[in-house]
């Protein structure tokens, strides 16, 4: 049979043979194209920017002249060189470079906050595998002059507090101009960055220089508030910044007992939901939690860290969300949030990628037709068709 087979296929004339190759390549090649290119598209383009409470009232010019539209996005784990393996780097790296690089194209964002943990292995890099990492980074997230990119610090960029030093802390900060406790301010909003690991209370070097910094912010914040409960006494000489209550970047999220309260199809798995949250090590402590609360009163938090998606309401009234891991290596439907933001009010979307399940399907289908199509071809596989009427001819014959 296989002997008969191939000299069926030897007989074939060349023509046919190139046509059906080439119909093979093009096949091929259409599903490797929408697969790492235009299924990103396709997946992001049914993302829309949230409408802001009011902007209904207020003119087109002065809705795009007033709401600061940001996308959010956490966790990318870029892999260094000890534990990354490079099918893992080619195959993860190259989802979140389409990714990125699509919704910059198809949302125009103003500007674009990454909460920390950029890189998987900066706790632990040398000087040149740090170098060779933000080399990658830039490549995969570039940006048009029209969009500003800014970077919160993670553990994983610095390492856990046991592990952070002054020379990690300054060299992210020189890569990424960060700098615990500086401010932003992006038409009239008000958004603080935190270094979260810094926020151990146990009074290190880091830690101190870091406390000082956002105690001196607040400062300035609150003498801008114009509240009238709010004392001003050592205001008159503080620099006054836009009246619009801040919110706040940060990695770790404020203290929570567990994600047992979280919902949605990208929270924690079933399994992880009810596992305890160390402090200082899954959220920040209750006392850190309490000091930024306190120092701020923010209308926002946004942090990462978890890997997955929760909300939660701090003091029956300051709403925290956490931001899901960007990556197909951290979770199987990765997102980004989309925020309309104006000095008081804001609106978010969550906005996922394509899943990584969904991708293999379509590999593993278009496989498997493109197996019965060769087999087919060389009449190693008979046609239906064919076959039921093999058997009739041979009923007859009986």
């Amino acid at each position: 049979m296989l002997s008969s087979s191939l000299t069926t296929v030897k007989n074939l004339p060349r023509k046919r043979r190139l046509c059906f190759l080439l119909k093979l390549v093009c096949f091929v090649s259409s599903v490797l194209i929408f697969c790492e290119f235009l299924i990103y598209y396709v997946v992001i383009f049914q993302c829309q920017w949230p409408d802001v409470k009011g902007g209904a009232h207020m003119s087109e010019k002065e809705t795009s002249a007033s709401v600061l539209k940001a996308l959010i996005l956490a966790d990318t784990h870029l892999l260094g060189e000890i534990k990354g393996h490079w099918l893992d780097k080619l195959r993860r790296e190259w989802q979140m470079e389409r990714s990125f690089q699509t919704a910059l194209w198809l949302l125009q964002p103003d500007i674009v906050f990454i909460l920390g943990d950029v890189f998987d292995e900066g706790k632990w890099s040398s000087a040149q595998a740090w170098a060779n990492d933000v080399r990658r980074f830039r490549k995969m997230f570039k940006y048009p002059v029209s969009t500003e990119l800014v970077v919160v610090v993670g553990n994983h960029d610095i390492g856990f507090h046991y592990e952070m030093t002054t020379y990690k802390v300054n060299r992210f900060e020189k890569v990424f101009n960060f700098t615990s406790g500086k401010l932003i301010t992006r038409k009239g909003i008000n958004f603080v960055l935190v270094n979260s690991v810094a926020m151990e209370g146990d009074g290190c070097a880091v830690c101190r220089t870091s406390e000082a910094k956002l105690v001196a912010l607040s400062h300035k914040l609150n003498c801008s508030q114009q509240k009238p409960n709010h004392s001003k006494k050592g205001c008159s000489d503080v620099e006054k910044l836009p009246a619009s209550e801040p919110i706040l970047l940060q990695h770790y999220p404020l203290y929570r007992k567990s994600d047992a309260e979280c919902t949605g199809e990208d929270s924690a798995p079933p399994e992880e939901k009810n596992i305890p949250f160390k402090e200082k090590y899954d959220a920040l402590s209750r006392e850190a939690s309490q000091k930024l609360l306190w120092w701020f009163q923010p209308r926002l938090i946004l942090s990462g860290h978890t890997h997955s998606a929760c909300e939660v309401l701090h003091a029956g009234k300051v709403p925290e969300i956490s931001v899901p891991s960007f990556s197909w290596r951290n979770r199987n439907n990765p997102s980004f949030i989309m925020g309309s933001i104006t000095p008081t009010d804001f609106s978010l979307q969550k906005c996922f990628l394509p899943f990584e399940s969904r991708v293999f399907t379509i590999y593993c289908a278009a496989g498997a037709l493109l197996v019965i199509l060769v087999l087919a071809h060389v009449q190693l596989l008979t046609p239906p068709f064919y076959f039921a009427q093999h058997l009739i001819s041979k009923h007859k014959a009986v």
